[in-house]
């Protein structure tokens, strides 16, 4: 093989490798994509829960400042 045709050939394997490494990046971006909407999701309903509970329970005169403050 020619000097021409070894350079040929180790770009070419290097194009294959970094073909792969991108795939590979690519799934996993979109897999923790996926996880952090659903995270989003669950912190969105927490937030709503919680603002529920919140109005739900009577008010505390004991969480207010003595009226001297």
């Amino acid at each position: 093989m020619s000097d021409l045709e070894d350079r040929v050939a180790d770009l070419e394997i290097r194009l294959v490798f970094q073909d792969d490494t991108i795939q590979s990046l690519s799934e996993t971006l979109a897999a923790q994509q996926m996880e952090l909407e659903k995270l989003r999701r669950a912190v969105e309903v927490l937030a709503r829960r919680q603002a529920d509970l919140a109005s739900s329970l009577p008010a505390n005169d004991e969480d207010q400042p003595p009226p001297h403050y």
